[in-house]
């Protein structure tokens, strides 16, 4: 009996542990960002519980992870690859070559056309790049398919962030574009199309699509400009769209507690007010004629953002350009909100249980993490909710970490991980009337990948290397 049960408990114990060395797509299991199982150290950073260190190529994708392995999408020396690094010293396994005939349009600074992380079921690896599409490889590296793509465009030429999602045997992607949105889904054993909805009231979003298991339902919810929308799993029939969300939306949906929260926010509204025309010719337009050209902007913040605040594209920024932003700006409202199940068609006020406006990310995804929705702020501010009722447990609480933040909070054992954009990691403690900060480092470089925690580990990358910590 007692050999029968140490079988049982051995079982049990190798699956368990099997079950946890994951974190499958960007954030982890389904873009959640919160492991159950993992307990990684609370002090970490270079030279500190660091287990390894290895240079990492260009590119801005999250790790993720199964079993031994670590896969990254990377751009290095003009190219396009995926990468595989050990898990146990951060040798490299393989890196593959993904062909382009062209790279799509990307910002110089803060975007990348290896911005998308790979996503993995334990067998796979899928890849996406608006430069190429979508491709598979085995853990070996041996390709498996590939499903191109037409050429990502982004307004403002940004380049694409968005990352593939697996669920349902499924390859779910975002490909909210410039023109001609949609959300695409692709067998995973054989890359080809399933279906593909079309998104004709919605612009650009860089974020992920999530599966909300609800009642028998399968849905698959994913933000978009101006609305939130969910799809059947297995059809890519609409079932509901919530409006009411922010002019444009970089954050990805999560699930707890029975409901579904979403956190947005963009310039234009509220404490961000969009500059006239007159304020913005003031400082460029240098020849006074009423446009602002690029050689006048040259050297300057405004350089890089260009094309995006070009509206029309006709080479210019003019007051029609900053009216026509501002129109399309004051359409959108900046919130959290909490879903609840069972909508369908249009959504009322009915289907939402509370909504909050302050403290709102732009680039982080939301947080839900033992019955609370963390957000995090650009300036180093976090806020608390009550994830079933909405109340506020504390807003805009300051991280002693300035600057703005790109990378999404995750959390485990109790904690809470968030990363500024500056390269400043904070720990803090999860609960509590307020963030007790349990550790602070500078990687003293730009940390703009979400990190990944996977069983006593933490992994880290930065522009040019990626960390694994551990006790």
């Amino acid at each position: 009996m007692k050999l029968a049960c140490c079988s049982v408990a051995l079982f049990v114990a190798v699956h368990s542990f099997a079950a946890e060395a994951w974190w499958p797509q960007f954030r982890g299991p389904n873009c959640s960002g919160v492991s159950e199982t993992a307990h990684p150290p609370t002090t970490f950073g270079p030279g500190t519980n660091q287990l390894w260190k290895v240079a990492a190529p260009g590119g801005m994708s999250s790790p993720a992870v199964w079993g031994g392995r670590i896969f990254l999408t990377a751009f290095e020396a003009g190219k396009l690859e995926v990468h595989c690094y050990a898990r146990k010293d951060g040798r490299q396994l393989w890196k593959r070559a993904v062909p382009a005939e062209k790279l799509e349009e990307f910002h110089s600074t803060e975007g990348s056309p290896a911005a998308s992380s790979c996503a993995t079921d334990g067998q796979r690896v899928v890849s996406y790049f608006g430069s190429f599409g979508l491709v598979c490889h085995d853990f070996a590296g041996k390709e498996l398919w590939r499903h191109p793509l037409p050429l990502a465009e982004t307004a403002g030429g940004f380049g694409t962030g968005s990352s593939p999602t697996l669920a349902g045997g499924l390859v779910l992607l975002n490909r909210d574009m410039l023109k001609s949105c949609s959300l695409l889904a692709v067998d995973l054993k054989t890359g080809k199309r399933a279906w593909e909805a079309a998104r004709p009231d919605v612009r650009q979003s860089y974020g992920s699509a999530i599966v909300w298991k609800h009642g028998g339902a399968d849905e698959v919810v994913m933000s978009g400009s101006l609305k939130l929308k969910a799809y059947d799993l297995k059809s890519g029939h609409e079932r509901w769209s919530l409006a009411g969300m922010p002019s444009f939306t970089c954050t990805t949906p999560v699930v707890g507690d029975g409901l579904l929260f979403f956190a947005g926010w963009a310039p234009g509204k509220g404490d961000s007010p969009m500059p006239t025309f007159e304020q913005t010719a003031a400082s460029f337009d240098k020849n006074k004629d009423g446009a602002i050209t690029p050689d006048e902007v040259k050297g300057t913040p405004l350089e890089s953002f260009f094309r995006a605040q070009d509206l029309n594209g006709d080479g210019k920024i003019t007051a029609e350009d900053v009216e026509g932003m501002k129109a399309m700006m004051s359409k959108g409202e900046n919130l959290l909100v909490a879903v609840r199940p069972g909508g369908k068609g249009d959504l009322s006020a009915s289907n939402v249980a509370w909504k909050q406006t302050r403290g709102l990310p732009y680039v982080p995804s939301p947080l839900y993490y033992q019955g609370r929705v963390y957000v995090v702020k650009d300036g180093g501010m976090v806020s608390c909710y009550d994830a079933k009722s909405g109340a506020p447990v504390y807003q805009k609480e300051r991280l002693n970490a300035l600057g703005n933040y790109y990378a999404s909070p995750v959390a485990a054992d109790g904690r809470v991980i968030v990363a500024s954009l500056d390269g400043k990691v904070t720990v803090f403690a999860a609960g509590g009337d307020a963030p007790k900060i349990l550790h602070q480092v500078d990687f003293k470089e730009r940390i703009a990948a979400t990190p990944a925690l996977v069983e006593n580990q933490v992994y880290l990358r930065t522009p040019t290397a990626l960390y694994a910590f551990g006790r």
